[in-house]
């Protein structure tokens, strides 16, 4: 159930978010249009960002089950993807954020980088 939430908030995000950028401008749409393009493109990238972890996760248990480990490698499970994808879909919404108002340079690159490596440290220590 939890799988289908997330498809479908992510294919309706995209499907917004398609339609504000053909059919208005940023002088057009206002405040609420670019403050409803954010958060679509907020909620599209946790949707895709979630389904590509699973899958990488999936797909390195399935590469690597040959191969002896002391700690067997195990799915993560999607939930766990998602609470993963919930901060590092932040990176890019925040990089466009900070691309509007002046253009990105290697320290904007890396204080995202660091605030996103600490988001995840804190999300791997919360869900355990």
């Amino acid at each position: 159930m939890f799988i289908r939430v997330v498809t479908i908030s992510t294919v309706v995000s995209i499907f917004v978010l398609l339609l504000l950028l053909f059919l208005t401008s940023p002088a057009n749409a206002g405040p609420f249009g670019l403050l409803l393009l954010f958060v679509s493109a907020y909620i599209a990238s946790v949707g895709v960002i979630s389904a590509a972890l699973y899958g990488f996760r999936r797909l390195m248990v399935v590469v690597l089950s040959g191969v002896p480990r002391s700690v067997p490698l195990r799915p993560l499970t999607f939930r766990r993807a998602y609470h993963f994808a919930v901060p590092l879909a932040a990176a890019p919404v925040m990089l466009i954020g900070l691309q509007s108002v002046s253009p990105i340079g290697l320290r904007e690159f890396i204080l995202v980088t660091l605030f996103e490596v600490v988001a995840c440290i804190y999300v791997s220590k919360r869900i355990r």
